[in-house]
């Protein structure tokens, strides 16, 4: 008998009793459990859709406040940057507005998307020098310096900034801290020639402590590769006093290509947040 094992013959009406109870607890705490699981799935999906409205709406503040028409225009590579070109793309006065996605290789995501709107595709070749750079961010703090690269296009994202006269930020409230590494845990993205890697991740862990990780790719064996045929090192600090210094320091060991780290780069961040609003961001006044 399926019984037998748990419950005794001498018990055997209370053993029956008892099962079919326990088979009512377990289609009780199974629908509960799977009317919990839809709350968090349902949770879980608005959280997602908030997320994305504050990036449309941080967007849309950021386009609408420093773009105007026949400027060149650096856009990024980022999610967020989506909602930055379908707003240039829903002002007819802004379809003379030339977009250079980052470096002078553009993503067919990107192409198609920029061309699908009217607006001029360019780049650095022809446009060295951007009026503005619009690009989202991994995390911001409250002196504006960034964590960029978890998408593993840092270099040529910090060329574009670097490029630009005033280089804005967008992203969502969950990007805003006040200091690194409160939001973002994956760690400051730093991209090295392959041979180095190994070298280079001994000496920044001894140098500045936390551990430098390569990046594995996800759907595929082996290292994440980047678009410039370079590895991706992910550092988990534990702490820094002073980004600009550890950002200079970083660069400086040899098989470093560039860092994630955008230290007095952003002039302007926009975060949207949960309640709808848009939150703007200047750097501190020294």
């Amino acid at each position: 008998m399926k019984l037998q094992g748990w419950v005794s013959f001498s018990n055997l009406a209370a053993g029956v009793l008892s099962s079919a109870s326990w088979r009512l607890v377990a289609l009780s705490s199974s629908s509960s459990s799977s009317s919990s699981q839809k709350h968090v799935c349902l949770s879980r999906q608005s959280v997602a859709n908030m997320a994305e409205e504050a990036k449309k709406l941080a967007a849309y503040a950021a386009v609408d406040n420093h773009v105007q028409n026949n400027q060149v225009v650096g856009v990024g590579s980022g999610s967020t940057i989506v909602y930055a070109v379908d707003r240039l793309g829903e002002n007819p006065g802004l379809l003379l507005v030339t977009c250079c996605p980052i470096s002078g290789l553009v993503l067919p995501q990107a192409r198609q998307l920029i061309l699908q709107h009217g607006l001029a595709l360019s780049d650095l070749d022809r446009h060295p020098e951007l009026d503005v750079a619009i690009d989202g961010a991994d995390e911001v703090d409250a002196d504006l310096t960034l964590i960029k690269g978890g998408g593993g296009c840092l270099t040529q994202e910090k060329i574009v900034a670097g490029c630009a006269k005033h280089f804005v930020v967008i992203a969502d409230y969950r990007k805003d801290s006040k200091a690194l590494g409160q939001q973002w845990k994956k760690g400051v993205p730093i991209e090295v020639i392959p041979m180095a890697y190994v070298p280079v991740s001994r000496t920044i862990a001894k140098r500045f402590g936390g551990e430098a990780n390569l990046r594995m790719a996800v759907s595929k064996a082996g290292p994440v590769v980047t678009d410039n045929s370079n590895f991706i090192l992910d550092w988990k600090f534990e702490h820094a006093d002073n980004w600009k210094e550890v950002n200079t320091a970083i660069k400086m060991i040899p098989g470093v290509v560039e860092t994630g780290l955008f230290v007095g780069m952003a002039e302007r961040a926009y975060f949207g947040m949960e309640d709808g609003s848009v939150q703007v961001r200047d750097p501190p006044v020294n």
